[in-house]
Formats: structure tokens, sequence, C-alpha cells
């Protein structure tokens, strides 16, 4: 018969694997988002959309098992660390989805649109997110403190980029009325994106308090909802 740790020790192994699907299926519904987007394709777009109820079962799901480890086993200090870290990282993930949703929402009004540029930067933006998402989930798992600083340094980049494209669509719509509405839905877009890094910033600093005991913001500045 298992000892008691050893069945409670799989249990969190087992937490930490479900973490790690319902991060992949977010990033799989933000990397669809933007190939929506890119590729004026309504199709896929309504697919990402479709998408957000499973994330939220993973959600809840997710939350169900940390009560249930909380309620009917007697965790240590680090392990309650680690089901605290999870249950905010799930909330992380969830707004993820949220937000790759809203950009699915706006390729879908945006299908029909030339747009007033090149989306370069946006792609630029999404690929440097999902890899924040991806490094923040491998820190998390592996309890990898330079994963943690790769993020971080991700989040500065999105942020150029993100006041680039704000300032180019600015210009965009300055030049013409008829670009507003695709100019405003695409800053929209790019911020989305912001806020996504954020919330993997989240994840990060949460696998660091998790670590260390110390609760901080390693980030310059963000924040998230």
């Amino acid at each position: 018969m298992p000892h008691p740790r050893q069945t409670f020790d799989a249990q969190l192994r087992a937490l930490e694997q479900r973490l790690l699907r319902m991060g992949g299926f977010v990033e799989g519904m933000l990397e669809d988002a933007v190939k929506a987007l890119a590729k004026q394709d309504t199709q896929l777009a309504e697919e990402v959309v479709r998408r957000d109820d499973i994330a939220d079962e993973q959600d809840i799901d997710i939350e169900s098992t940390c009560m249930h480890l909380l309620a009917l086993q007697q965790p240590l200090s680090k392990d309650l660390r680690v089901i605290g870290t999870a249950l905010k990282i799930t909330t992380d993930l969830e707004r993820i989805g949220d937000y790759s949703v809203d950009i699915a929402k706006a390729a879908l009004i945006l299908a029909d649109a030339r747009y007033p540029a090149p989306l370069t930067r946006i792609p630029r933006m999404a690929e440097y997110t999902v890899e924040m998402v991806q490094g923040a989930l491998e820190a998390f798992v592996n309890r990898d403190f330079r994963k943690i600083e790769e993020v971080i340094a991700l989040d500065d980049r999105v942020d150029e980029l993100y006041v680039e494209v704000w300032e180019m669509l600015v210009r965009e719509m300055q030049q013409s009325s008829d670009n507003i509405i695709r100019a405003a839905n695409l800053i929209l877009v790019a911020r989305y994106l912001e806020r996504i890094a954020d919330h993997a910033v989240n994840v990060a600093e949460r696998v660091y308090y998790m670590e260390t005991g110390v609760l901080r913001q390693l980030a310059t500045s963000h924040q998230t909802n």
C-alpha cells in the first residue's frame, strides 16, 4: 500500500500535468487566433471562440483538484505554496484564453477588411507571448529560475512592440477616417497581446514565490486583469 506522502506527491504531479495541458491548450488558442487574424480566416476564428468553454472547464477542474488536495490532505507549508500557485496560475491561463477569444472576435470583425498596414509586429508580439507562456510553465514544472528571467526579458520586448504598433496605427487613423475602425481593432489586438504577456509574467512571479516564499514583482512594469 502506497505511503500517504507518496500518494500526495503523485497527486501534485498529476496537478502539474493538468496545468501543462491547460497551458498548451490556451497557447494553441492564442496561436490560432493570431493566424485567423493574419489570414482573415473566419472558420478558424470561430473555432477559437468555441474552445473557450473547454478552457473554462479545465480551469474549474484544476480548481476542484486544488480544493480536494487542501481539504483531504495535510500539506506542508511548501505544498501549500505549490497548490496556491497552481490556483493562481490556472486563473492566469483562463484569462489568456479569454484574450485569445477577444483576438479571434477581432479577426471576425476584420475578416473582409483591407488592413491599413502589414501585420508584421503583431505576429511578432504573439510569438513572444507564446514563448513567455511556455517559459513560465516550464519554470513551474522544473523550478527553473533561468526561465523566469527569460520571461521577464521577453516582456520588455512585447512592451516595446506594443508602443510601436500603437504609434503606427494612430498615424494610420490620422491619415484617413477610412482606417479608423480597422486600426482601432488592431490596437485592441495589440493590447490583448500585451495583457497576455503580463499574465505570463504573473505566472513567473508566482513560481518565484513558490520556490522562495518571497512574493515580489520581478518585472519593471506590468498589470493584469
